[in-house]
């Protein structure tokens, strides 16, 4: 089992940057693929990008492309995203997830407590 937190969220105007972090309990989070989602409110959870085991592989969703970068470090037991150029449509709780699986697609088993990350004009 794995527990996770995230930190990082905050108030930020648009344009600007913001960088997530979730760090891992236990010593197998390089098992882990893990992955960042949001929930806005009254909008169903979005998984934003996600991130394979050894790194190789990632996904990001469309609102997410060539603006965001997850990114992960196993020996701080961390994954990051990295998200610049923010507009106030990326205004959410973000959730840190991690699922022991290669595979970044399909359910998530663990999840992180959220993080708000607010955007203004």
């Amino acid at each position: 089992q794995v527990q996770l937190v995230e930190s990082g969220g905050g108030l930020v105007q648009a344009g600007g940057s913001l960088r997530l972090s979730c760090v891992a309990s236990g010593r197998t989070f390089s098992s882990y693929s893990m992955a960042w989602f949001r929930q806005a409110p009254g909008k169903e959870r979005e998984r934003v990008a996600a991130i394979s085991r050894s790194g190789g592989v990632t996904y990001y969703a469309d609102s997410a492309k060539g603006r965001f970068t997850i990114s992960r470090d196993d020996a701080k037991n961390t994954v990051y995203l990295q998200m610049n150029s923010l507009k106030p449509e990326d205004s959410a709780i973000y959730y840190c997830a991690a699922r022991q699986n290669t595979v970044v697609f399909g359910t998530y088993d663990y999840w992180g407590q959220g993080t708000q990350v607010t955007v203004f004009l």
